[in-house]
């Protein structure tokens, strides 16, 4: 047995444990950053990263086929999956590649390997140990599935919906939330007849109603079907087809059934609990400092309950390593995280919801105002509707924004700016959105909040 010696140990190379390790390192810290499969984890490998690939092949066959719209003459003859993929792959290795240099150059030791927390909060890999000061968990999450659903066969998670090989005809989704509707959005731009099946009463059950409704509304024109409301049952499946029950007795057949349910936190059979941290479901209870109940333990990212995000994680692990070298990171509540669904059309929000809003302050206290995209010029250009939804204090602050439309991502940033800042409309009005951009709609926004409508009636 060897033993190797650091100022901090951190078990898991994706987004928050190699933020961390990098923070660590620019602090002065010697780091050894432990990972079972490649730094980057699932974002960088099997989520964030390769999803946004396959969409944004997506978005350039939508369009190819309507190229004739703008005056182009195109015709979209097939999707090539094996191009799709050395498009999608060779991106992935690129970001790979110099995520590697970076760690490397910045003397952060890699270790490769399963690591397990002892009960002196050392880690084991194989028959090495790793001692640190500090430890952070960050050991990440898997896809779940649901009670009686194996996974195998044509009933998939994302993983290896990313690997398939083939465009499918037809396709079933249990789970219409972010990872249900990108795919949902992927298969429906490569022709695949897609059905979503939410348990919830809408898509995106998370987001302001009006955003999940605009959603329905948009897939419903894009000839995807959702069922919604009703919960799964059973599933069954042949060297053929998989058929989906839900518990009315509806039936659905299609050639795969994704299954995107959610994901649960990679904790068990690691050493935690022996270790003496608490789980709670699975996930590790920390502080606001995300502090674990071990002293010099901590943990970030999919681990810790809330928004699973892979820039919350990159937050939490910077924060991490701040807090051990001394500094005094502000704490971000999940509140002021900007969330995006990657989907055509996107949702994107930050703060809480009109719902969220009135339950907390009172219906007479809230105030909330909707821009159609229809509005504005730019969206208007890129053949995309949707809606800015601003929520806000009456003679307050913004508590929210909420948008739906293709490249709306883009702009939440300017929306936690004001929830984050606790800005008024007044505020932000008075501020120039460049024309013609689609941040001219949320400039909209907070320009009748303020009382003094442009564009709007």
């Amino acid at each position: 047995m060897t033993t190797h010696t650091f100022d901090i140990v951190v078990l898991g190379g994706g987004s928050g444990g190699y933020a961390a390790a990098l923070r660590a390192s620019e602090l002065g810290k010697t780091v050894a950053l432990i990972e079972k499969d490649k730094v980057g984890g699932t974002c960088l490998h099997r989520g964030c990263i390769p999803t946004k690939a396959l969409l944004h092949a997506a978005e350039v066959a939508e369009h190819v086929r309507g190229a004739a719209h703008v005056g182009i003459t195109a015709t979209l003859e097939s999707i090539d999956p094996a191009g799709v993929r050395t498009y999608r792959e060779g991106i992935v290795a690129k970001k790979y590649k110099g995520l590697e240099g970076l760690v490397k150059a910045r003397g952060i030791i890699t270790v490769a390997g399963v690591g397990r927390l002892n009960a002196d909060r050392s880690v084991s890999v194989g028959d090495d140990v790793y001692v640190g000061t500090d430890v952070v968990l960050a050991t990440g999450s898997y896809s779940r599935t649901l009670p009686g659903l194996e996974i195998g066969g044509r009933i998939l998670t994302s993983e290896q919906a990313l690997s398939l090989d083939v465009i499918p005809d037809r396709v079933l989704v249990l789970g219409g939330g972010v990872i249900g509707v990108e795919f949902a959005s992927v298969w429906r731009s490569f022709g695949v007849d897609v059905t979503i099946i939410e348990a919830l009463p809408h898509l995106v059950p998370n987001e302001d109603i009006a955003m999940s409704k605009g959603l329905e509304r948009a897939f419903r024109r894009r000839g995807i079907t959702s069922s919604l409301g009703v919960r799964f049952q059973s599933a069954t499946q042949t060297d053929e087809s998989v058929t989906v029950t839900l518990e009315n007795g509806t039936e659905f057949t299609a050639d795969y059934l994704l299954v995107a349910v959610g994901r649960g936190p990679v904790t068990s059979d690691l050493g935690f609990e022996e270790a003496g941290i608490t789980l709670d479901r699975g996930f590790v209870t920390v502080d606001e400092d995300l502090r674990t109940g071990v002293p010099g333990v901590w943990a970030v990212g999919d681990i810790v309950p809330g928004l699973q995000l892979a820039h919350r994680g990159f937050q939490q692990g910077i924060a991490v390593a701040e807090r051990i070298a001394g500094l005094s990171p502000a704490n971000i509540p999940d509140s002021q995280i900007p969330k995006v669904t990657y989907s055509s059309p996107e949702v994107a929000s930050v703060g809480i919801t009109e719902e969220a809003a009135v339950a907390e302050h009172g219906a007479d206290a809230v105030t909330a105002y909707e821009y159609n995209l229809a509005g504005n010029g730019k969206s208007e250009i890129i053949g995309t509707g949707g809606l800015v939804k601003v929520v806000r204090l009456k003679d307050g602050p913004v508590l929210g924004v909420h948008l739906l439309g293709d490249r709306v991502g883009e702009l939440i940033t300017e929306g936690q700016l004001a929830v984050a800042w606790e800005a008024h409309p007044e505020d932000i009005a008075p501020l120039i959105h460049a024309h013609p951009t689609q941040s001219e709609a949320l400039g909209e926004a907070f320009l009748a909040l303020a009382g003094k409508p442009l564009h709007a009636l």
